[in-house]
């Protein structure tokens, strides 16, 4: 074994010589059970009786940014910079993350370590909501969330604004004019400067002041949330072609973003077979179907399609296997980076859709 003489530094060679038999010694004395314990301060090699072969201590030189560092490498699965060095001198060793936390003999935290501990979770959390922008999966739940609740507002407001106005417009026509009333009733100054922009007869019994005053404004209001509907539909199209293109060709923009969303990721949906994407998003017909129930043929998604939508009944479940198959091709070649589809491909499927209508004219004869 090479041994410095007292007060000299060990040149490189030297450390070398003796790391390796430092090496040797451990695997002559301790065989394979010696383990390397590690966390962010400093990393032990110890034996299967606990006792400590060699350790490494981080440098005194430490910095609350510095530990974040630190503490992102060991979230992501990688050792320490002592727990590596370790390693090397003891190849054989098996590294444990999270054996110092159950080790009894490991240092506690000192109060100035366990505030710059504090610190570095602080910068540490708020890196990982910075990345987060970066994530395409977490900006399509919030955009087509949105959109979905919005929806959800907008068209129990706007029915109440409809229905509303009505009592007082008998001439309107409630179906015909149904995107206009909202607006008419928003901008007008009285009921019948409504009626006027509508074009009708000006109503034979008038609301009161204050009465007028809250139609006006739940009008103004159905008007606003139209506006924010349209824009977060129109942002979640923008961001669901950019991320699933070809999945937002075969199903559109927004039931692809709702796809994703519902999945939980688009990695997710590209390796979720195709029959649980055929029912993604069922879950009370699959609830009702653990009760007995028939089991669902497609997902709302699929549903909204007018492929499936506008079939019989006897087929939509042949149309939604095969649809399903086909966006779950789709989305994994969006994922693994594969050749966007064209509209002849397209054309292709809604062509091979209209051909299982065409094969199944007429229901299946009950058994």
């Amino acid at each position: 074994m090479v041994i410095p003489a007292r007060g000299k530094a060990l040149t490189q060679t030297q450390s070398s010589d003796l790391e390796s038999d430092r090496t040797v010694e451990a695997k002559r004395r301790y065989g394979v059970t010696v383990r390397i314990h590690y966390d962010w301060r400093l990393a032990r090699v110890v034996d299967s009786d606990g006792q400590v072969i060699d350790e490494l201590v981080w440098s005194p030189k430490r910095s609350a940014r510095a530990l974040a560092d630190r503490l992102s490498d060991l979230q992501s699965g990688r050792m320490s910079p002592e727990a590596r060095a370790l390693n090397k001198r003891f190849p054989d060793a098996e590294a444990d993350g999270m054996a110092a936390m159950s080790d009894p003999g490991w240092p506690e935290l000192e109060d100035e370590e366990q505030e710059m501990l504090s610190e570095a979770a602080a910068r540490l959390a708020k890196r990982g909501v910075a990345d987060a922008a970066a994530d395409f999966d977490r900006r399509l739940d919030m955009l087509s969330s949105a959109a979905i609740e919005l929806r959800a507002s907008w068209t129990t407001s706007e029915a109440r604004c409809v229905e509303w106005a009505g009592l007082f417009l008998a001439e309107a026509d409630l179906d015909g004019q149904r995107r206009e009333i909202p607006s008419a009733v928003a901008e007008a100054e009285s009921i019948d400067a409504a009626a006027a922009t509508l074009g009708i007869v000006a109503p034979a019994h008038q609301p009161e002041p204050t009465e007028w005053g809250a139609l006006n404004d739940h009008a103004a209001g159905v008007v606003a949330q139209a506006g924010r509907l349209e824009s977060a539909e129109a942002a979640t199209r923008e961001l669901a072609r950019q991320y699933v293109p070809t999945l937002s060709m075969l199903v559109g923009p927004l039931g692809a973003a709702r796809m994703v969303v519902l999945a939980g990721g688009r990695e997710r949906l590209a390796r979720m077979p195709s029959g649980s994407l055929q029912v993604l998003g069922a879950s009370g017909a699959m609830a009702a179907h653990r009760r007995g129930a028939p089991p669902p043929k497609h997902s709302p998604v699929l549903f909204s399609l007018p492929q499936i939508s506008r079939s019989p009944r006897w087929v939509r479940g042949k149309i939604a296997r095969y649809m399903a198959g086909k966006c779950s091709i789709a989305v994994r070649v969006d994922h693994f980076d594969g050749e966007p589809w064209g509209e002849d491909r397209i054309a292709e499927i809604n062509q091979e859709c209209e051909n299982i209508r065409a094969r199944f004219p007429k229901p299946p004869p009950r058994r």
